[in-house]
């Protein structure tokens, strides 16, 4: 990132994660700057589960450092980091399925201490069929519901940052061209967003900026339509 740019809000700098003897991160760099949506692109096996376990704290580096705000969090917990800013859609949604989808979303906001109302009046706005279905189980939504209902759950915290797992994974084409709308729409507001996908298509086609990974490795970053023009990138995500 240049420095005309966004400063860096997140950034990873030569990061090795290991899962016993397994180096799995090798040298990872990577940042997302404030406002701005970045995707990390790769196939399975690739690092970017690892890589979201790593900004999220569930797991930490051997080397290298995580810095979140101009502060190093690396051996910080996870609770630390989400109470600095950190927001993660986990993949496959994840809602609490036996509660309301009132309740999922109040859950989304349990470190906050203040007035939910107007945060809940900017989630109905981006979801109005959530305010329709505030009463029903998370159980019962679709698909693609459930997964507005968990991109609402992670709103309600004010995040800085919103982490989005695999966003598109089990979702109708239609759904994920919505999905991917309401993604930038959320980023309009101010929210910077790392999206970390398989779907480069979609995903560069909203993204100021994307990396991908290979086996560990940062093998391609640059500007989401300097990517979306690159040969080597799309014989490999683009089918082209």
């Amino acid at each position: 990132m240049n420095g005309n740019g966004p400063q860096p809000l997140l950034k990873l700098d030569d990061v090795n994660t290991y899962y016993g003897q397994i180096h799995i991160l090798q040298g990872v760099s990577i940042e997302v700057g404030e406002g701005e949506l970045v995707c990390l692109l790769g196939g399975n096996a690739s690092g970017k589960s690892t890589t979201l376990k790593t900004i999220l704290g569930i797991v930490h580096p051997r080397s290298g450092s995580v810095e979140f705000a101009g502060e190093d969090v690396t051996e910080r917990s996870t609770s630390y980091r989400i109470g600095c800013g950190m927001a993660i859609v986990p993949e496959n949604r994840r809602v609490f399925a036996p509660m309301s989808v009132l309740e999922n979303l109040e859950m989304g906001a349990y470190l906050r201490k203040d007035v939910l109302d107007e945060d809940f009046q900017r989630v109905y706005d981006l979801f109005p069929l959530l305010y329709d279905r505030r009463s029903q189980l998370a159980g019962t939504l679709s698909g693609g519901e459930q997964q507005m209902l968990a991109m609402g759950r992670a709103l309600m915290s004010r995040p800085r940052l919103l982490l989005m797992d695999e966003p598109s994974m089990g979702l109708a084409p239609i759904l994920v061209e919505k999905n991917f709308e309401i993604i930038s729409q959320v980023h309009e507001t101010g929210v910077a967003v790392l999206v970390v996908e398989q779907n480069a298509n979609v995903s560069l086609s909203i993204a100021d900026r994307g990396y991908v990974l290979q086996t560990g490795n940062v093998v391609l970053a640059d500007r989401a339509d300097a990517l979306l023009a690159n040969d080597e990138l799309k014989k490999a995500y683009l089918g082209r």
